[in-house]
């Protein structure tokens, strides 16, 4: 069966507009988080813990948005495969802008006590839970929209809302400690791109809204006898639960490797190296701004020679890249550093890039939001949430960046092994594997 719902390169260039645009907001709010808590949280929440303690805390306040995020898959994976994927967008961007904006005006510990972190807590929750159905919903948008030659060009783009919101993030963060002083920072600088998200939300959803339904959600609902499923998160676990894990299994070493490389780099390398947050911000900024070229690139490649071979790169290049990226950290060189971090970027988008076309290919389209968002949000659980966590706890207990190089090469294993059992899925139908 051929692909025959194809639209124009103009519509399809729309609605990548839309999808990167709304998807680069919401990643900026998630991942402006992780840099504040690595950055600032331990002295403005967590005052009298020691630092390492107090970001600790930090992130670990930090990990529970992960832990919301596959609810927030199940929940707008449910509703999407029932609604369609339009409306479970803009609610998710409504949400999670609602949550950063709030968090930029709450109170520190030193003016209501155990208040703070405990809503900081519940507006991560938040965040978790929104982040858990957007990703889910941008990317389906896209890859059904597309056709079958280019889905994995295409369906890339709104994973570079993931390095171009980190981009965005880092480099307000960045700006901000450059031109101010630690106690002006720490006192009321870091709320400023917190509130700047109510910009930005507005901006994604003025944009979001212009979108219309994909024509496979349609054509899939019109042609059931039902019109759509009535459970499927049901219908996904008892016939596709194989796919499930596969996607758990390639999230693994592609999840961890990004949150050590981007978040828990700014606890190493000013706790650790004693080396100004600026160079750390700066590495990580310009790391997010290759990989933001290169995921739609890997993502084309995906297309010529398959999704398992890129993947395989990604995964085998990180296992390996990690212990040379700790030793250049180590050399204490702003220019290793941050050639260090653009290389484990960009083998990280070897993962991510084909990743939106070849999740999206595993499920059928009555239970594809539900299917995707599960494997990719529980493993989300187990990797990014902890890694940042795991990391410092690691540094903490051994003084070393080796037991932190292993823990993630491990994970690069693991995506190895789920990716080289998995099936091709590159030029096939979506209304293929529908039947």
């Amino acid at each position: 069966m051929t692909q025959t719902l194809s639209p124009s390169r103009e519509r399809i260039a729309r609605v990548v507009t839309a999808s990167l645009i709304g998807t680069t907001v919401e990643w900026y709010d998630f991942f402006l988080y992780g840099s504040a808590a690595a950055l600032v949280f331990n002295k403005v929440f967590f005052p009298t813990a020691d630092p390492l303690t107090g970001t600790l805390l930090a992130f670990a306040t930090y990990a529970i948005g992960f832990g919301a995020r596959p609810l927030g898959g199940l929940v707008f994976g449910h509703f999407g495969d029932r609604l369609g994927r339009k409306r479970l967008l803009v609610l998710s961007l409504l949400m999670m802008g609602g949550a950063t904006f709030l968090m930029g005006l709450l109170p520190g510990y030193t003016s209501i006590g155990i208040g703070a972190p405990l809503l900081l807590t519940a507006l991560r929750l938040v965040q978790g839970f929104a982040l858990g159905g957007e990703w889910g919903g941008s990317v389906l948008i896209v890859a059904e929209h597309g056709s079958a030659k280019h889905r994995g060009f295409w369906a890339s783009w709104p994973q570079a809302g993931a390095p171009g919101g980190n981009l965005l993030a880092t480099a307000v963060l960045a700006v901000l400690a450059a031109v101010q002083s630690e106690q002006d920072f720490v006192s009321w600088g870091w709320r400023i791109p917190f509130l700047l998200s109510g910009v930005l939300v507005a901006i994604g959803l003025w944009i979001r809204v212009r979108v219309s339904e994909t024509p496979v959600f349609q054509a899939a609902a019109s042609r059931a006898a039902e019109g759509v499923e009535r459970m499927p998160i049901v219908t996904v676990l008892r016939t596709q639960w194989r796919e499930v894990l596969v996607a758990m299994g390639a999230r693994m070493g592609e999840n961890i490797s990004y949150y050590v490389i981007t978040s828990f780099i700014l606890v190493y390398v000013v706790e650790t190296l004693k080396l100004p947050k600026q160079t750390a911000l700066s590495a990580v900024l310009i790391g997010s701004a290759v990989e933001l070229v290169a995921i739609p690139l890997w993502g084309a490649v995906s297309d010529r020679i398959g999704r398992r071979p890129v993947y395989l790169f990604g995964a085998i290049g990180m296992a390996v890249w990690v212990f040379v990226f700790f030793a250049l950290l180590g050399s204490r060189s702003t220019g290793a550093i941050i050639g260090a971090t653009t290389v484990a970027l960009v083998l990280h988008g070897a993962m991510y890039g084909p990743q939106a076309a070849f999740f999206s290919e595993l499920f059928g389209t009555r239970v594809r939001y539900s299917g995707s968002s599960i494997g990719y949000q529980l493993a989300s659980i187990l990797a990014g949430g902890l890694a940042p966590l795991i990391a410092t706890a690691l540094l903490a207990a051994f003084a070393s960046a080796t037991p932190i190089a292993i823990y993630v090469a491990a994970g690069a294993a693991v995506s190895v092994l789920a990716v080289a059992l998995s099936r091709e899925t590159t030029g096939g139908s979506l209304e293929d594997v529908e039947s």
